[in-house]
């Protein structure tokens, strides 16, 4: 096969991965360059939703999913700062189907690299130039390679290389909030159940909490405020005391955690403005690298889910040399669900944080926001895909 009917993919998180394992099902040849020198125990958790999970499934992940998962159950709950509960966490799609799961990211990444072919993969290869002349585009590595195809795809997230020559203009916008993240094993903590999602809100900080790993593992994220700008970065080291200190006095249940985190990370959370284009010629985006969002949604991975599915269904449908105008289709598509999901995960982050004082108006709205994730969970990218396939031209 010819390098104008291949797709290089330019980063390996879970949607530069997952696009891989979705084009591949649409018979498409694929190369996929990460800059690490290996795909490790990166990360923390990583929270799968329905809207995602259908489409893992359908790339024939989903026992995998499964095995390694943890399936969250409808016991989920938000708490205010001190235990008393607000709402039940919606965990379903409007038809009743739960496909929620935490997962340790390590699990999730090598689930997506386990059935790639041989040739595949590549590491230690950091993209630093792109280029494109007629039906080829190039894209030049740090090591001095470079590498040919009909389509590259910037999967290489916030900090991408690739999307300046796309739309130049875009800034990493400072949320004023830091994060804290880790991981404890579950039999360290007497009576903390495997399958649910905890939430706790106060002021100006929250609390998360859900299972990873089939339960064996808690995956623990605290959400307080900023002091000073960091750059974003999942390795950053954070102090366990300062950790502790921040949510002295909230409920028992996380002081009982916190008492046995011996290390974790600590980052300062960016996302970036909505950006009008994500294409130029034969060089499209995906994930974070085209949207990236704070996590107050918990979408970022399954939006890049979405969109490889999309991307992959558009590409598998059209002929190389119509490449260009299936991207433009795949942005149309995209570009204003993310949108959405980007401006929604800022509103959720202030409604979590309790930004406007009035706690019973807050929990009315967490409780309203059940409709929301249902919605959300529910939509299938597949179903906009086919209409869009099937419309007279």
């Amino acid at each position: 096969m010819t390098s104008g009917n291949r797709v290089l993919i330019v980063g390996g998180g879970v949607g530069g991965l997952f696009l891989a394992n979705a084009l591949i099902a649409q018979g498409i040849e694929v190369v996929l360059y990460e800059q690490a020198s290996a795909f490790g125990e990166v990360g923390a958790g990583v929270y799968l939703t329905p809207n995602s999970v259908r489409h893992l499934i359908r790339v024939g992940l989903g026992p995998a999913v499964e095995e390694v998962g943890a399936l969250v159950g409808e016991d989920s709950r938000y708490y205010r700062f001190d235990g008393r509960e607000i709402a039940p966490v919606q965990v379903a799609d409007p038809s009743g189907w739960n496909a929620t799961y935490g997962m340790h990211r390590a699990d999730l990444v090598e689930l997506l690299c386990r059935g790639l072919p041989s040739g595949v993969l590549h590491t230690g290869h950091r993209a630093t130039g792109f280029e494109q002349d007629g039906d080829v585009a190039r894209v030049s590595f740090q090591n001095g390679e470079a590498a040919d195809a009909g389509i590259v795809v910037g999967a290489d997230g916030i900090h991408s290389i690739l999307r300046p020559i796309v739309h130049p203009e875009s800034k990493p916008v400072f949320s004023g909030t830091a994060v804290y993240r880790g991981l404890v094993p579950r039999e360290h903590l007497d009576g903390w159940r495997p399958d649910v999602w905890q939430m706790w809100l106060g002021a100006g900080k929250h609390f998360l909490s859900f299972p990873v790993r089939r339960g064996e593992l808690i995956n623990f994220v605290g959400f307080v405020p900023a002091r000073g700008i960091m750059r974003e970065s999942w390795t950053a080291p954070g102090d366990p005391d300062e950790l502790r200190q921040e949510f002295e006095g909230w409920d028992p249940r996380i002081a009982d955690l916190l008492a046995h985190v011996e290390s974790t990370f600590r980052w300062s959370l960016y996302d970036r403005d909505p950006i009008p284009v994500w294409t130029k010629g034969r060089l499209t985006l995906l994930g974070d690298a085209a949207h990236p969002m704070l996590p107050h949604l918990g979408q970022g991975a399954n939006q890049s889910i979405e969109d490889g599915m999309a991307l992959s269904l558009l590409l598998g449908a059209s002929d190389p040399v119509d490449a260009p105008a299936a991207l433009q289709t795949y942005e149309s598509l995209r570009r204003t669900r993310v949108a959405e999901v980007q401006i929604g995960a800022r509103r959720n982050g202030m409604r979590y944080d309790s930004m406007e004082g009035d706690l019973e108006r807050r929990d009315a709205e967490i409780r309203a926001h059940a409709e929301f994730r249902r919605e959300l969970y529910g939509f299938d990218v597949v179903q906009q895909v086919t209409e869009v396939l099937q419309a007279p031209r």
